[in-house]
This record gives C-alpha cells, structure tokens and sequence, in this order.
C-alpha cells in the first residue's frame, strides 16, 4: 500500500515539474496571443491528444457510459479549472513574475484548511509542513519583498480556486474513469475560454499569425502541461492526501525558478536559494514523518 502511495506522490512530483516549466511557457506566450486565447487553445489542444487514450485504454468487452454524477463531476471540475486557470493568465499579464508564484502557491495553505471543513482527518504534521512550504515559496518569488497590486488580487481569487480544484479531483478521481474525467474537464475549459476569447480577444487580423508566434509555448503548455501533467495530478491525487498534494504540486515554483534561472537567464540570490531548499524541506518532512507516525502507532498496538 505504501509503495503504491509513493508511486502516486513521485506522479504528483512529476506534475509539479512540468507546472513549473510551463510557468515560462505562459509568460513567453503572452507576448504574441491574450489570456483567454492562449487558454483556450492549449486545453482544447490536450483535450484532443488525450481523447484516443480513453479507447485505447479501455478494458476489452466494456462499454463506456457516464451517468448523471459523472457528467455533473465533469462539468464542476470543467468550470472551477476554467476560473483557475484563466484568473492565473490574467494576473500574470498585470503583476510580476515573483509575486505570482508566490500568490498562486496559496493553496498549499488553503487545502489543509478546505479538508477540515469537509472533515477530512489531516495530519498535523500536513499543516507543519505547509508552514514551510509558505515562507519557502514567499522567500523564493519575492525574495522577501512584496507589494500588492490589481494581478495580485487576480491571481489570489485564482489560488483559492486552484485549492477548491485540488479537493474536487481527490473527490472524483475515484470516481470517474481518470482519462475521461481529465478530457472532459479540459474540454469544458477549452470551450468557455475559447467562447470569452471570441467576444472579448480575437478582434485582431493577424490572429492566426500570432498564434503561430506562440506555437511553442501553446504546444507545451497544451501537450506537457495540460494532457500530460493534469492527467498525473488525476492519477496520482488517487491514493495521495489533498493537503499532501498541494504541498508537492506547490515545488512547482521551485521549478518554475530553476526554468526561470536555466531559459530565461534570470538572476538569483541567497534569499531565492534558501526558499528552495526550505520548500524542499516541507515535502520531505511532509513524506517521512506521517509514516513514522504510522508506523510507531502500529507498533504499540501490535505491542
């Protein structure tokens, strides 16, 4: 059971990591193509180059049918990404790179919380280490300075539903086949930014050529971020904890700052350094604690 938990956490790691590079991906693609655009193509892109796994993963002699539950589950996860994910673009678009992360990080702190209210029992050491998780990511994209704005609003509205995002996933994922709900969830997505982008973006006649501009960015974002490492985030989310997740998938600020350091030849310091490591920290602890915990108290009724 262990070995099948660690499994689905080094899935979730794996999520954290392609999240944080495509963090470059996002601030490339806003200098041709607007939020809503950018959105809108690349999740109906993973969409599209998810939708064949679901056949062919299907179990011979089985019929694929969704019930009620399962299309409103789908519908839900749908339009709480699309909320997420488009007040992150937008946010990013009107504060710095630093303060999004941070911001957008949030729900590291906020999921242990949302588990309490729906009475999930989480572990204390959960909320210790979400602690150093927080001062870890405000270290490492504010480098200790910070200042408020009209995208950092944006971007914190985001974060408490990218909170909300991760609870509902770990309420489906064992409900609803995972290809399928990750599919759906990205079309629906897809569709409502593509929607508000046709009313609000594409006005320009070189829309095509932009986007063509952008084709890197909307590729990885679309393919990597989106078919590839939501789909882990379902997968994995299945046997992890929600507030254990949220603090693995938050090192994608970590990664998002070795990208930044390693694509975009960003400068660093002692301060960024140590929010890494401190990061870090959090989701060792967060792994090593918990099952010595476990482990001691099986041991003393064993005894």
């Amino acid at each position: 059971m262990y070995k099948f938990t660690f499994f689905s956490e080094f899935l979730l790691l794996i999520t954290a990591a392609i999240w944080g590079f495509a963090f470059v991906a996002q601030r490339v693609g806003m200098n041709y193509i607007k939020p809503f655009t950018y959105n809108g193509i690349r999740f109906l892109l993973g969409a599209l180059t998810l939708f064949p796994l679901i056949f062919l993963f299907k179990p011979k002699n089985t019929k694929l049918k969704l019930n009620k539950n399962d299309i409103l589950g789908i519908l839900i996860t749908g339009l709480i990404l699309f909320i997420a994910a488009n007040l992150q673009q937008i946010g990013i678009v009107f504060t710095s790179a630093g303060n999004a992360g941070f911001i957008t990080g949030l729900y590291v702190i906020i999921v242990p919380f949302l588990s309490i209210m729906i009475k999930k029992k989480t572990n204390i050491i959960y909320f210790i280490s979400a602690i150093f998780s927080f001062i870890g990511l405000y270290l490492l994209s504010s480098e200790g300075k910070f200042s408020i704005n009209k995208g950092d609003i944006i971007v914190a509205i985001g974060a408490i539903f990218w909170a909300i995002h991760i609870m509902i996933i770990s309420y489906y994922s064992n409900k609803i086949n995972n290809l399928i709900l990750a599919v759906g969830q990205f079309f629906i997505c897809g569709i409502i930014s593509i929607f508000i982008a046709l009313i609000f973006e594409i006005k320009d006649k070189n829309i095509i050529e932009k986007i063509m501009l952008a084709k890197y960015p909307i590729l990885y974002g679309g393919i990597l971020s989106i078919s590839v490492a939501y789909t882990l985030q379902i997968v994995g989310q299945r046997k992890a904890h929600p507030a254990l997740a949220s603090i693995i998938m938050s090192l994608e600020s970590f990664f998002a700052f070795i990208g930044g350091i390693l694509i975009l030849k960003e400068s660093t310091n002692i301060i960024r350094i140590f929010g890494s490591f401190l990061m870090l920290f959090s989701v060792i602890i967060s792994q090593i604690l918990p099952n010595r915990i476990n482990n001691i108290d099986k041991t003393k009724i064993k005894n």
